[in-house]
């Protein structure tokens, strides 16, 4: 026996010191590999929408309902079922409704606590014991194991059972109880949440969603382009400052930093309202609900714009000291007649439609004047200084990543960039060519450099790389030829708009593509499947989010309310169990108040996009790889025992 296999042994004989030790190891892994897979579930492209996402999450995009309609059948009305599902997703704020106008409050809680035991034995009944046992809310853990357990030895089983419910009863715990057992229903249900880029923009509370996450059992994040602008404010570059507040400012969502991090925006307000007093701003006008508060409107109005000019000189400056980046193009201020008001773009002069630019200087239009200067000094300090976003993007860096490979499903927000003919795309960065994978790989490192690196050239060119990710044409987390923000907010000419986007999207339903980038990725193209974000799929004009015969699944559909006139829906989400995947269409989310008062869950379209043969088992996934693994290594402890070769340690 090798040397260093006899000291990995050796180590491992003291977790099992004794035949005894390792055989019941082998026995409970065994054990575990033929239990049914877990329940995954993928989001993507949340955008701060935290009311529908906390939803989708409580009800499983459906796999609570689903659990529910295999517990009871037809022996419960299809209404009953949609009360029950209430009661599990919002139990406390059910039960308050309940209160009002049932007379028998105790008959109630005898019947539902009935029905959510059924419920979670169901849940419960594709896990170990001991993982049922680690979810097991704590205040009533014993309780609610002796409920989902099978007693056997009992002869009068429903006689133990009412004792126990009674008891609850008439002590005055059936209502923390009913809450606890909900909790532990969706927390069952679920295996291991993905979400697949973009928790950040747009919708009104991202930190709320990254406080649930935090405190999420089992998940991975596969980073957004909106994910990342994040992490490079937080990590200080001014770039992806100055874009994150412009976005909160066109959204009228700068709520999200004043008051959930606790960024103080006073200074950049009152520079605002100083600059642009007699100014309109109509190229300015927020995407959000127009606010009733005419005076806060224009002052967001007005904070919009000294942002929006901010970033276009720190974006110059950041193009003139990156020549790496090659973005020449892209600094836009110095192709300005500010005389005349034009502008000239791929040499086709164009009429502005705002000509009041007080803080630029015709001569340096870069230069940040000696207040926009100060601003973004203190901003810089309140990113980098604010703890609960510090915090929040240590998450995303220990749990996310560019992209992921898991249980032969290759997971990633944007796309592979691609040439015109589907091979892929070489991508030059600071003097070195990458592509595929390994362009994932290389910006992916940056990304941690940008926070970790103790060089300051590295960190700084780090911080730069995740300016470079939000809208940079190489960039696998935007895939488009340019970001035309100036042109949005200053041309009238649609033309000068569009962002033409990387031949990946339109190669999609082409199978020899498909198949080299999963190869790309170390996966079989004849089993693996591709989840995508990113670009919302426009199900209203007949398009599919099932590409290339159900190998690719775009899941963009819409969870932010500001794309749903252009999807139709309100955003997919899959799901992935032992019986194959599920995608699930989502229609819009009224609210968590008429999900409570009225019952009304998000009405959902399921499409069965897979169904396997046979049920898919713990050991067909990548962790029962592992457990295969410590199996393996188990016999040969086993064997080392046997032969007199280790000493068990009695």
């Amino acid at each position: 026996m090798k040397e260093l296999e006899m000291k990995y042994l050796e180590r491992l004989s003291d977790l099992y010191p004794t035949i005894a030790a390792a055989s019941t190891e082998i026995i409970n892994l065994q054990a575990i590999l033929n239990l049914p897979k877990g329940t995954e579930h993928f989001l993507t492209d949340i955008h701060g929408e935290y009311e529908a996402f906390a939803h989708v999450l409580k009800n499983g995009s459906g796999s609570v309902r689903r659990k529910i309609d295999d517990v009871f059948g037809n022996t419960l009305s299809s209404r009953d079922k949609q009360s029950l599902a209430t009661l599990i997703y919002y139990p406390k704020a059910k039960m308050e409704l309940v209160k009002k106008t049932e007379s028998n409050m105790e008959d109630w809680y005898k019947i539902n606590l009935y029905r959510l035991i059924e419920v979670s034995k169901r849940a419960a009944s594709k896990y170990t014991r001991s993982k049922v046992r680690k979810a097991l809310p704590k205040d009533f853990a014993y309780v609610i194991e002796e409920l989902i357990t099978e007693k056997v030895e009992f002869n009068d089983k429903e006689s133990y059972y009412n004792s126990i419910i009674t008891t609850i009863i008439r002590i005055g715990r059936a209502e923390e109880f009913i809450e606890a057992i909900s909790s532990l229903i969706q927390r069952l249900v679920v295996d291991h949440l993905h979400i697949v880029g973009d928790i950040y923009d747009r919708g009104p509370g991202p930190h709320i969603i990254m406080d649930k996450l935090v405190a999420y059992h089992s998940l991975d994040i596969q980073w957004g382009n909106h994910d990342v602008l994040w992490m490079g404010a937080a990590a200080g570059q001014r770039g992806c400052i100055a874009n994150v507040i412009r976005i909160c400012a066109r959204y009228g969502n700068l709520d999200i930093l004043e008051d959930g991090y606790g960024i103080n925006l006073l200074p950049l307000a009152t520079f605002a309202l100083r600059t642009y007093h007699d100014d309109p701003c109509t190229c300015f006008r927020l995407k959000g609900p127009e606010k009733p508060n005419k005076a806060e409107m224009e002052m967001d109005l007005r904070m919009h714009k000294a942002i929006s000019i901010i970033q276009f000189k720190v974006e110059g400056q950041i193009i003139a000291q990156q020549k790496a980046f090659h973005l020449e193009k892209r600094a836009l201020l110095d192709k300005i007649d500010y005389e005349k008001g034009t502008i000239v773009l791929e040499g086709k002069e164009y009429a502005l439609l705002d000509t009041n630019f007080p803080t630029i200087d015709p001569k340096d239009p870069y230069a940040l004047s000696a207040e926009e200067e100060e601003i973004m000094e203190r901003l810089e300090q309140a990113f980098t200084g604010c703890e609960k976003l510090q915090d929040h993007m240590r998450f995303l860096l220990t749990k996310g990543g560019l992209y992921k490979v898991y249980n032969n499903n290759l997971l990633y927000h944007g796309c592979v960039p691609l040439n015109e003919d589907g091979s892929m795309k070489e991508v030059e960065l600071f003097g070195k060519k990458y592509k595929g994978k390994k362009l994932y790989d290389v910006l992916d490192s940056y990304i941690r450099k940008g926070f970790f690196a103790l060089d300051e050239k590295e960190r700084q060119n780090g911080r730069d790389v995740m300016w470079y990710i939000w809208l940079h044409p190489d960039s696998p987390l935007f895939g488009k030829n340019k970001m035309a923000t100036f042109e949005r907010y200053f041309l009238e000419e649609k033309e000068t708009h569009v962002e033409k986007k990387n031949p990946y999207y339109f190669l999609l339903e082409n199978e020899q593509v498909v198949d080299g980038i999963m190869e790309e990725f170390g996966l079989d193209p004849k089993t693996a499947h591709i989840v995508n974000g990113h670009v919302p799929v426009k199900r209203k004009d007949g398009e599919s989010p099932i590409k290339c015969n159900g190998k690719v699944m775009v899941i963009d559909g819409g969870f932010s309310k500001a794309y749903q006139k252009e999807t139709g829906i309100a955003g997919y989400t899959l799901i992935y169990n032992s019986y194959g995947l599920l995608l699930v269409a989502h229609e819009p989310f009224e609210s968590t108040e008429a999900a409570i008062e009225k019952e009304s869950d998000i009405h959902s379209e399921m499409m069965v996009v897979k169904r396997v043969l046979e049920r898919r088992l713990v050991g067909d996934t990548d962790i029962g790889k592992e457990l295969k693994e410590q199996v393996k290594d188990l016999e040969l402890l086993l064997a080392a025992y046997r032969s007199g070769k280790i000493v068990e340690k009695i």
